[in-house]
């Protein structure tokens, strides 16, 4: 079993982000500390593959857009066609 170092650190943060930090824990049965860390964690190690890298660039330049019909579900998916 691997054990991690842990550094004691202090952050000044906004009273309501704390507030909904420690909702967001709760809701999932986590401490605040576990919470924060694995958020952080989520931020700082996720770096998207190639293909999400190539599909980011193509959505920002917009090419090939097409409109969607959501007036059903039916003429949504004939719409992605």
């Amino acid at each position: 079993m691997e054990i991690s170092l842990r550094k004691p650190t202090m952050f000044r943060l906004k009273t309501d982000l704390v507030e909904r930090l420690k909702i967001a824990a709760k809701r999932e049965n986590r401490s605040l500390n576990n919470y924060v860390e694995s958020v952080l964690m989520d931020v700082v190690y996720h770096e998207p593959n190639a293909e999400t890298i190539a599909a980011i660039e193509e959505a920002k330049r917009g090419n090939d857009l097409s409109p969607v019909d959501t007036s059903s579900f039916d003429a949504f998916c004939k719409s992605l066609e």
